[in-house]
């Protein structure tokens, strides 16, 4: 993180610059789509009282009939933001991937001092990150299958709103975190397609045998970056209460910009926790369990006494005729 930050900011760069385009794209599609509404001069009439009673009326009457033509323009613009979110964070994962790949091939190489490092073959996590749109847009529809379950426990008959705010904070809780369990699985399994050019389902294979057999390293990792990235967002939300202190005394074009920035601030950081948490399980993979030698004998306690005594030396016997001294004479000699 601190001797390589360029893949820090270019984790950054990728993340901002497609952030501002779909920010971009969703206030220009917002801005069309109000420019559509029709205004009669009743409506407009009622907006200028400034009554929150009869500007709602107004509002109401301007938005009758256009919510189908809502829907529709919000699920195709989200249906485009998906597809280009899974080509340019598969093209991004890609080139950071493989900088990490080359730079620890590298560190390797200048250590170890070898000639020859296996090569990678890269291959581009587009299944992958269809599957994680196909995981966000499931948990989005279990979040309105979870309101729906928790209206149905409250109906306008026998009201119980305790009881169905519990069960919406249940399931959405329940839906959150396989939703991050999941989503952690593929980030992780893009790794290898890139760092090993596994397909799909073996990527993801790969990524849930890093997780059950280095099970520590993977947590201790992702742990000590959990907290770093904890530490920067309490220090960001005391930071944002300066410029909201000022909000009497200062312009709101200043408190605004003073909040912007700490916010902006903030996100550059989790990106680079992001990148510096993605460098480490990328060294885990290209660094190879230790072989574990086969089980043998103890060692000895005592060095005095070996475990494995010299064999004992044969004695000679002497009666034998290749050893006596007695010389063999030919037949017929006296």
């Amino acid at each position: 993180m601190f001797t390589r930050p360029s893949f820090g900011l270019a984790e950054i760069a990728w993340r901002w610059t497609f952030g501002l385009a779909a920010i971009s794209l969703l206030t220009f599609s917002v801005l069309q789509y109000l420019n559509t509404l029709p205004v009669g001069p009743g409506d407009l009439f009622l907006l200028r009282t400034g009554h929150p009673l009869l500007v709602s009326r107004a509002i109401a009457h301007i938005l009758q009939g256009s919510a189908l033509r809502a829907t529709k323009a919000a699920f195709l613009l989200l249906l485009l933001l998906s597809l280009a979110w899974v080509v340019i964070a598969s093209w991004s994962r890609l080139m950071t991937v493989s900088a990490l790949v080359d730079y620890f091939h590298e560190d390797r190489a200048k250590k170890a001092e070898l000639a020859d490092i296996p090569k990678y073959r890269p291959r581009s996590p587009l299944g992958l990150n269809l599957l994680r749109v196909a995981i966000a847009a499931a948990a989005t529809l279990g979040v309105f299958g979870a309101f729906l379950l928790a209206r149905a426990a409250s109906p306008a008959t026998n009201p119980a709103p305790g009881s169905a705010s519990l069960i919406f904070l249940t399931l959405v809780m329940g839906i959150f975190l396989a939703w991050s369990f999941l989503n952690w699985i593929l980030s992780l399994a893009a790794i290898f397609a890139v760092a090993e050019g596994s397909l799909t389902f073996s990527a993801i294979s790969k990524a849930v045998d890093l997780w059950r057999v280095r099970s520590v390293s993977v947590l201790a990792a992702s742990t000590w970056f959990g907290f770093a990235h904890f530490f920067v967002f309490v220090i960001a939300s005391s930071i944002i209460a300066v410029p909201l202190g000022f909000a009497g005394m200062l312009p709101p074009g200043i408190v605004l910009g003073g909040v912007l920035l700490v916010v902006l601030l903030y996100f550059a950081a989790a990106d680079f926790l992001y990148a510096g948490r993605m460098a480490a399980y990328v060294a885990m993979i290209q660094s190879p369990l230790e072989p574990i030698p086969p089980p043998g004998p103890p060692p000895p306690a005592n060095s005095d006494h070996p475990s494995n005594p010299p064999a004992p030396i044969a004695r000679m016997d002497r009666d034998e005729l290749i050893l006596s001294d007695t010389p063999i004479l030919p037949e017929g000699s006296n």
